[in-house]
């Protein structure tokens, strides 16, 4: 199942489009019932580019002004609301989240992929303090989740106890991957040890690029 090259891109977009088919909303609203939701931790929320985000959705024709709101002295506010078009473009984005895996880039897989610049001594060190980390955002999540559950339908929380699921996973992956580094069992670190001892790359590590490409 193919993704649709989407109008819109940023995740923020999809959350307010969900967020307004419960009722029509001023900008400023939907910041604050956001973060009252806690969606700023499963989507990276700029409340301060908010309004250009509505306004990219109404110029595709996904919101659109739904009337003006008047409090005593304050100035007036737009309200919007979601469109016939933007009910089905919200449905459509969030079924392929769902349904098909996305490569993110996450920036650990990055320092992971480069990783060989540091010398493996310390890069065990390093990654000792990453666990201690881990390990304390993994103790808050819990807590958190289990005052959570004391107020709120499950169903509501599944976000939450998937970025601790993710924890978990992340830091079983990361102790193995560290007691490897440690205790030398790790495939090709006596040669990863051996570049940062004399500064050359070993030729087993050459050996695996193939072939210079020929000169023009």
């Amino acid at each position: 199942m193919a993704t649709k090259r989407r109008k819109l891109g940023n995740p923020l977009a999809l959350a307010v489009m969900v967020l307004l088919m419960e009722k029509s909303m001023h900008p400023y609203e939907i910041a604050q019932t956001l973060r009252r939701r806690g969606k700023d931790t499963s989507t990276k929320i700029n409340y301060g580019s908010l309004y250009t985000v509505v306004q990219n959705l109404e110029k595709h024709g996904f919101v659109e002004m739904a009337g003006v709101q008047r409090q005593g002295n304050r100035p007036e506010r737009t309200l919007y609301g979601i469109t016939d078009a933007g009910r089905e473009e919200a449905v459509e984005w969030l079924s392929d989240l769902l349904a098909v895996p996305a490569q993110e880039y996450p920036i650990f897989e990055t320092a992971l992929s480069l990783i060989g610049v540091i010398h493996p001594d310390e890069v065990v060190r390093l990654l000792e303090d990453r666990i201690a980390d881990l390990d304390v955002r993994i103790a808050s999540a819990q807590g958190g989740l289990a005052k959570l559950y004391e107020t709120l339908p499950r169903m509501f929380l599944v976000e939450t106890e998937y970025q601790l699921h993710m924890l978990r996973a992340q830091a079983e992956w990361v102790r193995t991957f560290l007691a490897e580094v440690r205790d030398g069992s790790l495939e090709g670190v006596e040669q990863w040890r051996s570049f940062h001892e004399t500064g050359e790359l070993p030729q087993e590590f050459l050996d695996l690029e193939g072939p210079p490409p020929d000169k023009p």
